[in-house]
């Protein structure tokens, strides 16, 4: 049985989710309305701060992502990985499509908060790249270009988050503001 899921954060880029999640299918690209992308939820492991879809309830408030189609079997390792029940959890949202269709999908919310934390440069990444790959709108990946962020302490994780990419890549993202 396959599930769709929305992301909205780092798994919006297909390595990233793939190295979560194998058997992932992208179905399309859409928006969460009436929330919006905050760079706020606490780290589980690194204590930096992680993307939430916080509901505003705001007609002009939207959130860009990507449906995924994904085996329930990777659904379990992917909720252990992204922490659903110590920092997160699973809400069922209804996505609109570039098309207008509707899909129902489930997605992470954050429920460990701090709006003090910054990302790290190479989280910032992860979400840059997949909103760039997916084409969401310039006006948006220009809401993320603009996320200030941390350089991690610890050179070593930062080198694996990063080594999923080509360096030719990474190049015009190491821009950006702290």
């Amino acid at each position: 049985m396959d599930m769709h899921y929305f992301s909205y954060g780092s798994n919006m880029s297909e390595r990233r989710l793939k190295a979560r999640a194998p058997s992932a299918r992208k179905i399309g690209v859409g928006a969460l309305d009436g929330h919006q992308l905050r760079f706020h939820k606490v780290g589980r492991v690194d204590a930096s701060a992680k993307c939430d879809a916080r509901e505003t309830g705001e007609p002009g408030h939207r959130v860009h992502g990507v449906v995924f189609d994904l085996p329930l079997a990777e659904k379990r390792d992917l909720d252990r990985r992204e922490g659903v029940g110590r920092g997160y959890l699973e809400k069922l949202v209804c996505i609109r499509l570039i098309d207008g269709s509707t899909v129902e999908a489930f997605t992470y919310i954050a429920t460990a908060i701090d709006p003090n934390l910054k990302p790290f440069d190479w989280y910032r990444m992860h979400v840059l790249i997949g909103a760039r790959e997916n084409r969401l709108p310039e006006s948006y990946i220009r809401l993320i270009e603009a996320v200030e962020w941390s350089p991690d302490p610890d050179p070593a994780r930062r080198q694996r988050e990063l080594s999923i990419y080509d360096h030719s890549l990474l190049a015009g993202l190491l821009g950006g503001r702290r």
